[in-house]
């Protein structure tokens, strides 16, 4: 029998979805024979859907920050959830170009990929759809997808979902999600992938790595004393190599970086790549992770691309932690029209190695075994993760990478011409000029001489520009940053026009040898061609001889070529540079390797009265002055240059507030009261002291001791029947008080010598729970003049009250 109200395509698919919801429900409907074809049997699918609608808010499909658009090629997570107390039983989750039925494999878009393969697998007569592992109760579940490459155009992502004998299918309303592709940020460049580039000459860029990642921005469990970021690693590189990508597995050398934030082994392996890359990106580590950028520069590299190695990869790995970084994957530099990209400015989330399965940033090691592939971090990962967000939100980036050109070199092949940044950018040496510049401005070189702005035999102009780099001496201005002067057109110069400019050298390749004897090479490129059109006949190529690990026996070790030397450590005066290489092979016989692994030399900078004030960085902050609550935290730094040079009268020392977590505050109580009288006349009795809370516990303080205190008291002992007789006296006392109250409130109790108001009502008392106290007065309405002071004042009664636990 069927079930009613079920559409026949609907029953199909719950019999597919869950052979068990099918013998449960005992479904008869006629057996249907399984499409040889995948997008036969998801054909049936989208039948089932676009004839049965029903709009039903207690299911929802999700993608994790509720974008409206996808960035080709980016990883999304995607949620079908049950709101409580509702769940599901099944579920299918596909993904279709807009406006497709899905009859045909090009109607599906994206890829899915599973994350928990107990709970979700690819349906096995339609690859394109996600179901569930096994048929049982749940209210979520979660799979990653993968937005399809540029020009796809708009896509839905589409749910049905099983819960007992219904089925909705949605078409519209909250199972269904529509994202169309983002428009490019960047301008004319490329949107990935795009496979060959057909640029001509190279492009210079400089990337610049801007850290974001504060206890400010990020407050969630933030690891405050050791928190950095590690020396940056990357390349300009070919398609034909990857340092890193989402869905890839880490390689030794990232593992490194994710997990150490050692960069040696990943350079080792970019440089073991020969001619696949064109230059090797390296930028210092960062400690701490955040400053202002007026204290500490934002760090930066330059690189060069070619139409080759148009692709530009970097990593750095967030400290501590268990293997999470940040960085760029073969971010393509070249556009669609053979130029180079203008500017890319990039938002940067955490992702993970899929080395180390710890959750928060102080996990202890625990290697993930098997290796997992490379993916984004996400707010639901996990509920201790320092990002975990319960209602899925997009994570705030921790970075940004701003990637710019700075020069483009060699004839260009596409129409738009240089403009002046691009030539003021180009910071390739040139020859010093003299000049009258101050000492104490500290300048950029002159960039090239831009194109005359005649094209013809009229006079025009030309210029050239320099930054201001420093100035030491505020008071000495500093000359003009630009440069004029007159020019004419090509071929009307009267100078040589057969001058051919040509750039610096480009570094020496690595060894072409690991060992022994080998050769180098490096390269230049013209700059300007001479304006007669004549042809540069000076070299754009040299090479010469190396040696790398002169003995090549088994008891030697292979050691990499140098590496570059390091800045001198001085910036006036007598310093030290330093360079090292890694060894790269132990010696075969088990032997200690005897190369040396770094090289220090000394190195002379300008004479250090040309700047005379030379101060070392801001040490790093000191901790603050206090364990809790606010204080104060300080740093130095220290003058460099003698003293006799001249007054330096910049600030040394700094201090900033800082505040720390509450300091406890215990609780604290009034002084005791005097005892009250005793309760009998006679016989044992009790009296009672008590206190106030004056300030409560707060921020963790000790708690508040004690309200009430009772003793026995015995004024004397009671005569035989004495002590029934005081009680029922004491009580007449209290019926005719009573009495009197109600006839006549302005009765008053007589004293000797005084009269005296009626006692006033009891006060409320001083807490709900655990022990309060109450009082009441009897105030001297009139005194006579017979009276005696003993017995004639104001008299005051306390109680306990609300002595119940709380």
């Amino acid at each position: 029998m069927n079930a009613p109200g079920l559409h026949p395509g609907a029953m199909l698919l719950l019999c597919f979805i869950s052979s068990a919801a099918c013998t449960s429900l005992a479904f008869t409907e006629e057996p249907f024979e399984r499409a040889g074809k995948a997008d036969g049997y998801c054909s049936r699918i989208l039948r089932a859907q676009s004839n049965r609608k029903e709009s039903n808010n207690e299911f929802r499909l999700r993608v994790e920050g509720d974008p409206d658009s996808y960035q080709p090629g980016s990883t999304y997570r995607v949620t079908v959830f049950a709101s409580s107390p509702s769940y599901f039983r099944g579920f299918t989750l596909i993904a279709l170009k807009e406006g497709t039925e899905g009859d045909k494999e090009e109607d599906y878009t994206g890829n899915f990929q599973i994350i928990d393969e107990d709970e979700t697998q690819f349906m096995t007569n339609c690859p394109h759809a996600v179901t569930e592992s096994t048929p049982r109760r749940r209210n979520n579940i979660q799979v990653f997808w993968t937005a399809p490459p540029t020009g796809s155009g708009c896509i839905l992502l589409k749910a049905s979902i099983v819960q007992k004998k219904i089925i909705f299918f949605q078409d519209e309303g909250p199972l269904t999600k529509q994202m169309c592709e983002k428009e490019s940020l960047y301008g004319d460049a490329t949107d990935k992938p795009l496979l060959d580039c057909c640029a001509c000459g190279t492009a210079k860029y400089r990337v610049t790595f801007y850290g974001n990642w504060s206890e400010k921005i990020h407050p969630k469990d933030y690891p405050r004393r050791a928190n950095h970021w590690s020396a940056i690693i990357g390349a300009s590189h070919s398609k034909n190599y990857v340092l890193w990508e989402y869905g890839g597995s880490a390689s030794d050398g990232v593992k490194q970086v994710a997990e150490l934030g050692s960069p040696v082994k990943m350079e080792e392996e970019i440089r073991q790549k020969g001619d696949e890359v064109l230059t090797v990106i390296k930028m210092k580590a960062q400690w701490p992770a955040w400053q202002p950028l007026n204290v500490r520069a934002a760090p930066s590299a330059e690189f060069s691309v070619d139409r080759i190695r148009h692709l530009m990869s970097f990593l750095t790995m967030m400290g501590p932690s268990p293997d999470w970084n940040v960085g760029l994957s073969a971010e393509n530099l070249c556009t669609k029209e053979c130029g180079w990209v203008q500017k890319v400015v990039q938002d940067l989330i955490p992702w993970d190695a899929g080395t180390d399965s710890g959750v928060s940033y102080e996990s202890s090691n625990k290697p993930t075994a098997p290796q997992e592939k490379i993916r984004p971090l996400t707010s639901l990962d996990h509920p201790q993760s320092p990002f975990y967000d319960p209602e899925g939100g997009a994570i705030t980036p921790v970075a940004r990478v701003v990637v710019e050109r700075i020069a483009r070199k060699g004839e260009q092949c596409n129409i738009v011409p240089d403009n002046v940044d691009d030539i003021v950018a180009d910071i390739a040496q040139e020859e010093k000029e003299e000049d009258d510049t101050p000492e104490t401005c500290i300048y950029s070189n002159w960039s090239p001489w831009s194109a005359c702005s005649s094209a013809t035999c009229e006079k025009g102009k030309r210029m050239r520009q320099r930054m201001l780099k420093a100035q030491l001496d505020l008071s000495v201005p500093c000359p003009h940053t630009q440069d004029f002067e007159p020019c004419m057109g090509p071929g009307c110069s009267d100078e040589d026009g057969s001058t051919c400019m040509m750039s610096e050298w480009i570094t020496w390749s690595p060894c072409s040898m690991s060992c022994g004897a080998g050769i180098r090479s490096r390269e230049r490129y013209v700059k300007q061609f001479p304006e007669d059109g004549s042809i540069c006949t000076l070299p754009t190529e040299e090479t010469e001889n190396c040696v790398v690990n002169e003995d090549c026996s088994p008891s030697s070790c292979l050691v990499t070529e140098w590496g570059e030397w390091d800045a001198c450590s001085a910036t006036c005066g007598l310093g030290m540079k330093r360079r090292e290489r890694m060894v790269k092979m132990p010696p075969a016989d088990g032997s200690i390797c005897g190369s040396e692994v770094l090289e220090v030399e000394k190195c002379m900078m300008p004479e250090c009265h040309t700047i005379p004030c030379l101060l070392t960085p801001w040490s790093e902050w000191s901790d603050c002055s206090v364990t809790c609550g606010k204080g104060s935290r300080t740093r130095h730094r220290v003058l460099k240059s003698p003293l006799e040079l001249g007054e330096c009268t910049e600030e040394l020392e700094q201090v900033e507030k800082c505040m720390l977590p509450e300091c406890p505050i215990d609780c604290t109580m009034s002084d005791w009261t005097e005892w009250s009288e005793c309760n009998k006349s006679c016989g044992k009795g009790h009296t009672i002291r008590t206190r106030t809370v004056t300030m409560e516990p707060q921020f963790g303080g000790d708690p508040c001791p004690e309200a009430i205190q009772r003793k026995k008291c015995k004024v004397r002992k009671c005569s035989r029947g004495q002590g029934n007789s005081d009680e029922k006296k004491r009580r007449k006392e209290q019926r005719e008080k009573r009495r009197s109250k109600q006839v006549k409130p302005e009765v008053t109790s007589e004293h000797p010598g005084c009269k005296m108001r009626p006692w006033s009502s009891w006060t409320e008392c001083t807490k709900q729970c655990g022990g309060g106290i109450q009082e009441r007065l009897m105030t001297v309405k009139q005194k006579f003049k017979t009276a005696q002071l003993s017995s004639c004042k104001e008299r005051k009664e306390i109680r306990a009250c609300n002595v119940h636990p709380c």
